[in-house]
């Protein structure tokens, strides 16, 4: 035992849970956004995608992708900029906010598990996690996700014992072997929600952690 008796926590080891039936349906969930902060800028786009044990194995699922009609005071041109969304075109033919809440919770329900309960995931999760909780309580909608949410950043950091600024998207590709980003879908919400899943998916099963 290092640290005069105090356990690391890199010295810990994974734990294998028994098998048993599900408690999490994990939800990866990106947005993208027209500046950095809600009620100001708005979510002008939105993805996600489930991760969950079926059949005894867990799988990377199904993905929810929409663009949403902005209506906010505010547009931030270097959000644009990264998203690569028009925001007139939006404005035209984007979806209302609250249509779009209506169908994600009805998405998350037909693919949650059944005795499991929807768990939003994110990759630097309070950022996403506040514009989609933001939205819910303005149009007095029920979060699906409940109040909480897992930043895949946070668990990369104790899980494969990096360093905070260390757990971006091109670290993880290579410690996790994962798949080669897409330059051009980068910043898409359905693609990076798909990428997050796969990130996910990886850290889990590393770490040997029950759904």
């Amino acid at each position: 035992m290092a640290n005069g008796g105090r356990v690391s926590y890199l010295e810990v080891p994974s734990l294998r849970m028994e098998a048993t039936l599900p408690r999490a349906t994990w939800f990866c969930v990106d947005i993208e956004c027209s500046g950095p902060i809600p009620a100001w800028y708005d979510m002008i786009s939105i993805g996600a995608v489930d991760v969950a044990e079926r059949d005894g194995v867990r799988a990377i699922g199904e993905t929810f992708y929409a663009e949403i009609k902005p209506t906010g005071p505010a547009v931030d041109p270097g959000a644009m900029k990264v998203n690569k969304l028009d925001i007139d075109s939006l404005r035209r033919a984007g979806r209302d906010l609250s249509a779009v809440l209506a169908d994600l919770t009805e998405w998350v329900g037909s693919r949650t598990v059944a005795g499991s309960k929807p768990v939003f995931v994110g990759h630097n999760a309070p950022f996403d996690w506040s514009f989609v909780s933001y939205a819910y309580h303005v149009h007095r909608l029920p979060n699906p996700f409940g109040y909480k949410a897992l930043d895949t950043k946070a668990l990369a950091m104790g899980g494969l014992g990096l360093h905070w600024f260390d757990t971006n998207k091109e670290v993880l590709e290579e410690r996790l072997s994962l798949p080669r980003p897409v330059a051009d879908q980068i910043h898409r919400a359905d693609y990076d929600a798909w990428y997050q899943a796969h990130i996910l998916k990886a850290l889990l099963d590393r770490l040997g952690a029950a759904d």
